[in-house]
């Protein structure tokens, strides 16, 4: 059973939450805004549904909620950042940011970062350069939850790649995706609600196709082999190995672009179950439109794609053709409105919260 929350109400109460590790009333804003972000697009797997895990890190030293990014190359263009271990939406706020300076000012923007942690939605990032007028990619590496083709084990993540770019018309473009079928919150998601997972996205410890999500996930945690299966499923007849090889890209341009880590070096997990920091890498680039095609120009072009594909035949009985970021932005509006859905589990667990920290909970 959901109940409906005020996103202004919810945000406030997370940002509550964070200020009880002392951070500054800006971080934790930005902290909080990410993850309601997420729920509010009707992303759950990566709202306030995750506020136990970046708890959980600061409580373990995982995530270091004092820490502050620190640029360790800067040029014209481009800069590289060390996250110091810090909380990773706070680590991605500030090089979205320096990407979004530096496109203003010369053009291009691009900013590579390690030793971060998990930063939320990559989405959170493109639409800070969107609002900026620019167009913007953010994309992550993450934790080993994603087995490679003919694989077993989980080696890669989920690693997703965001971008964004404005129109005149139309809603702006604003893809968000995971280079994997579906990332690990969407199992957790079909856990609490004890549901079988559709069949395709996930291996067991043998590298079958499974529905228990349940088993999945305990595999997961005791590192007994399985995991989520890459974007195009098990094998090459659907093409799972291109999903395997964009998740790689991603940990090219954010691992070992940035000096930092990737694949299954990516983890808050020692040899031996300690815990430690987890080292994630992101990749953050801003493009300033008027330096490649005048902005009316560009957006008309967006306007008359965007018009193209959602005007093209449909399939029987399909009503629709939507744009990528379409479908979020309608749950957006309509959860400004109606108030962000939560599932009991997320409830109970934001009110276990609460009372650990001295936090009301407002619902």
């Amino acid at each position: 059973m959901a109940q409906a929350v005020n996103d202004e109400t919810l945000l406030q109460f997370i940002q509550q939450v964070f200020l009880t590790f002392d951070l500054t009333q800006r971080d934790a804003r930005i902290c909080a805004e990410n993850l309601v972000l997420a729920d509010l697009r009707g992303i759950p797997s990566h709202g306030v549904a995750r506020l136990k895990r970046y708890v959980d890190g600061m409580k373990n030293g995982t995530i270091l909620p004092q820490a502050r990014p620190r640029v360790i190359q800067d040029h014209p263009c481009t800069a590289a950042v060390d996250g110091c271990a810090g909380l990773g939406q706070i680590v991605g706020h500030f090089a979205g940011q320096l990407a979004i300076d530096k496109a203003s000012t010369s053009g291009v923007g691009v900013v590579t970062v390690r030793n971060s942690n998990h930063y939320g939605i990559a989405g959170y990032y493109s639409q800070m350069m969107l609002e900026a007028g620019l167009l913007g990619i953010s994309m992550t590496n993450s934790a080993p939850l994603v087995v490679p083709t003919f694989g077993s084990e989980m080696i890669i993540g989920t690693n997703p790649i965001s971008l964004t770019a404005p129109a005149k018309r139309n809603k702006p473009f604003f893809l968000d995706m995971a280079t994997s079928v579906v990332p690990r919150g969407k199992l957790e998601v079909y856990d609490r609600l004890g549901k079988t997972m559709p069949e395709g996205w996930a291996v067991d410890e043998q590298g079958r196709v499974t529905g228990d999500a349940a088993n999945v996930l305990k595999n997961m945690v005791a590192r007994a082999g399985g995991g989520i299966l890459p974007l195009g499923g098990a094998g090459e007849s659907l093409s799972g190995y291109k999903g395997y090889g964009m998740a790689v890209l991603v940990d090219v341009l954010c691992g070992v672009l940035s000096g930092g880590a990737y694949a299954d070096l990516v983890d808050s997990k020692g040899p031996q179950g300690e815990h430690q920091p987890a080292n994630v890498a992101h990749f953050f680039m801003a493009l300033k439109i008027e330096n490649f095609v005048d902005r009316d120009t560009f957006c008309d072009k967006m306007d008359d794609l965007i018009d193209r594909l959602k005007n093209s035949a449909r399939a029987k009985d399909e009503p629709r053709i939507y744009i990528h970021g379409e479908k979020e932005q309608e749950r957006y509006e309509k959860h400004k409105r109606e108030g962000v859905p939560l599932d009991d589990k997320t409830v109970q667990m934001l009110q276990a919260i609460g009372r650990e920290r001295g936090v009301k909970v407002p619902f």
